[in-house]
């Protein structure tokens, strides 16, 4: 079971990919980072936005509604800026993660060695945007959850071919299990709350390692839906979750 099992996510693992900042339809930028004291402090949440808008993205800031079409979040970049240590300089570079957290663009470091803070951040952010804007952004649209109905046949083929697979169904509104971020990954619980499943990350966002009790496998995303993929007597089971990240 444990030698089907590790086969499976090295296979997962197989189709892993970099997604390209192009398979997102806009960003998400929130208005205060976390080296401020306030929000849009020294306008960098403003000088952001305009920035991510002429270099050809949607941007919205978290606080806002988004507008139809832009619900899926797992279609979204999420934009933030982290500063480094630095003596007598001032260090930003631009980070864009993806709804799991992980980064799929990170800019070069922008630095300024002027004294004053408004003058040193402003520079620093123009400059980190020098990386972004050499991306050509053009959204591509293909988004997260495409991609992953393409791959995700792809991955069954082998057990398919040799084991029964056993299609549990749940139902959907009894069995919501809204998703808690732990480190590596995110703890699952029901409405009581109680923990149901814990999974963690692995190089494909599409993917996790799965713990539901005894039973160890993958989390996988097909057709834009989750199932639970595990091994028991020989058989290949797949149970549908449904999960609220």
């Amino acid at each position: 079971m444990k030698t089907r099992f590790l086969f499976l996510l090295l296979f997962v693992a197989s189709y892993g990919f970099s997604q390209s900042v192009n398979d997102y339809k806009a960003v998400v930028l929130p208005l205060k980072f976390d080296f401020m004291k306030s929000d849009n402090q020294y306008r960098l949440a403003t000088l952001s936005k305009f920035n991510l808008s002429k270099a050809g993205f949607e941007a919205f800031y978290a606080n806002e509604t988004m507008p139809s079409g832009y619900n899926e979040r797992c279609s979204l970049l999420y934009f933030d800026v982290v500063k480094e240590n630095g003596f007598l300089v001032t260090k930003l570079f631009i980070t864009l993660k993806d709804c799991y957290g992980k980064i799929v663009f990170q800019s070069e470091i922008g630095k300024s060695k002027d004294k004053d803070y408004q003058v040193a951040y402003t520079e620093s952010l123009n400059e980190a945007f020098k990386s972004v804007y050499a991306l050509q952004y053009k959204y591509s649209g293909q988004t997260i959850n495409k991609v992953s109905q393409e791959v995700a046949p792809s991955i069954m083929v082998p057990a398919a071919a040799s084991n029964a697979v056993v299609d549990s169904q749940l139902d959907s509104s009894a069995n919501l299990l809204y998703a808690q971020p732990m480190n590596n990954g995110f703890q699952l619980v029901d409405s009581t709350p109680k923990v149901v499943m814990k999974v963690l990350k692995t190089s494909y966002s599409g993917c996790f390692i799965a713990i539901k009790e005894s039973n160890q496998g993958v989390l996988i995303l097909k057709d834009g839906r989750w199932y639970f993929e595990y091994y028991q007597n020989e058989k290949l089971i797949s149970e549908k979750v449904d999960v609220k990240f």
